[in-house]
């Protein structure tokens, strides 16, 4: 049985991974499936999700950040539209220390930070304060081009290892930190296997690792497929990275995630 310890209730899951289900709130997130709002969310829901990743700001190559009103604006009715029909876990996909405190007061129950509570200096606190669970992921700055190491697990945990001690130090629980790798963020074909396969590994093994897989350029280029075929090697990849010790798994596609967690769980 896996748990994650929100701040003030436990979800569980009997699964392999727990599946979290995105729901974009934006005009051009690389993925048109993932758009939507109350309806999309909704659906996702009623297929099994564990955990539903509200996001407002596309975070897609060449996508640009946009204003702290506007993320508001995208992201707070779909929240308490949510809010009145259904308790499922929330994580929301932001940056911003006062997204994360409005969506938080409206019932939002997970951070999910790409920046890793780099670029806003208040969240931390915020965090620590409200015994949220944040995922920390792993990015590259703007003003860098690409990964510096040969080997590229290594700059990745580091990194990872750098967020979550200053998470312990300013007081975040360790059982509330997760680990998330930021595969195809500025990274090339064979750092993102290399993540994949190793991904169990980060933080020492010692946290959640969540991979966020889904349709992504990697399985595009295995599979030769374009993103609206790239189910199937979706699938798989997902798989291969809950055997090497994933435990979230972030997807468009919730109800097929399910079924080959089903798979999984009988035969692994």
């Amino acid at each position: 049985m896996l748990t994650i310890n929100l701040a003030s209730r436990t979800i569980k899951t009997d699964k392999k991974a727990f599946v979290m289900g995105i729901v974009n709130t934006t005009p051009d997130s690389f993925f048109k499936g993932s758009r939507g709002g109350f309806e999309r969310a909704m659906k996702l829901v009623e297929e099994g999700a564990d955990i539903i990743d509200l996001g407002a700001e596309s975070t897609r190559p060449g996508s640009s950040y946009i204003s702290e009103e506007e993320e508001l604006h995208r992201l707070l009715p779909v929240l308490k539209a949510i809010r009145r029909v259904s308790d499922v876990a929330i994580s929301i996909d932001t940056r911003k220390k006062n997204v994360m405190q409005a969506a938080y007061d409206l019932g939002a129950d997970i951070l999910n930070d790409v920046s890793a509570m780099n670029d806003d200096s208040e969240m931390v606190s915020f965090v620590s304060k409200t015994k949220i669970p944040v995922i920390l992921m792993h990015s590259v700055p703007l003003s860098q081009i690409n990964l510096s190491e040969e080997d590229v697990f290594l700059e990745v945990d580091n990194y990872l290892r750098k967020r979550t001690e200053f998470a312990l130090e300013n007081g975040i629980e360790k059982d509330k930190i997760i680990l998330d790798p930021g595969i195809g963020f500025k990274k090339e074909f064979t750092d993102n296997i290399s993540l994949i396969k190793r991904c169990g590994n980060l933080g020492g093994g010692d946290y959640k690792v969540l991979m966020a897989l889904s349709r992504k350029r990697c399985i595009g280029e295995i599979t030769g497929r374009v993103t609206d075929e790239r189910l199937a090697g979706t699938l798989a990849a997902n798989l291969v990275s809950v055997i090497h010790g994933a435990s979230i798994i972030r997807v468009h596609d919730v109800k097929e995630t399910i079924d080959t967690l089903k798979v999984l769980q009988y035969t692994v």
